[in-house]
C-alpha cells in the first residue's frame, strides 16, 4: 500500500471519531512515520504528550502532543487492505484514547489493545 492511501486511511479513522469526542482533542497532531523506534520495531502507534486528564493551569505554551502511526509494522501484520483499514482505525483510536488519559489496561478491556 502506498503512502498516500495509508494517509487517507489515517484521515478516515480520525474522521470516524464521534464528533463529541473529536471536539475535545486539544493541542494534538497526528503524524505518520514509516518505521517505529529501533528499540520497539513492532510498535504500531505512539502517543507522546500530556493527557487531557493531567493538564492543569500550568499547561501553557506547550508543544502539541503527538500521535504517530507507524506504517510498515501495520502493513506487515495485515494480509488484506480490509485488515489494514481496521488496524489503522484501532491504532488511531488507541493512541487518541491516550490523549484522553485512558491507559492500556482499560483500552484492552474495551478491545483496542
Amino acid at each position: 500500500m502506498d503512502v498516500e492511501r495509508f494517509q487517507d486511511l489515517v484521515r478516515d479513522a480520525l474522521d470516524s471519531l464521534p464528533p463529541q469526542l473529536a471536539a475535545h482533542v486539544d493541542n494534538c497532531v497526528v503524524l505518520i512515520d514509516d518505521e517505529p523506534p529501533p528499540d520497539d520495531p513492532h510498535l504500531l502507534g505512539l502517543y507522546l504528550g500530556t493527557p487531557l486528564t493531567e493538564r492543569d493551569s500550568g499547561y501553557t505554551m506547550a508543544l502539541p502532543d503527538q500521535v504517530t502511526i507507524f506504517r510498515r509494522p501495520i502493513l506487515e501484520i495485515c494480509e488484506t487492505e480490509a485488515d489494514v483499514v481496521e488496524e489503522v482505525r484501532i491504532t488511531v483510536v488507541h493512541e487518541i484514547a491516550h490523549h484522553f488519559g485512558i491507559d492500556d489496561d482499560r483500552l484492552h478491556e474495551l478491545g483496542y489493545g
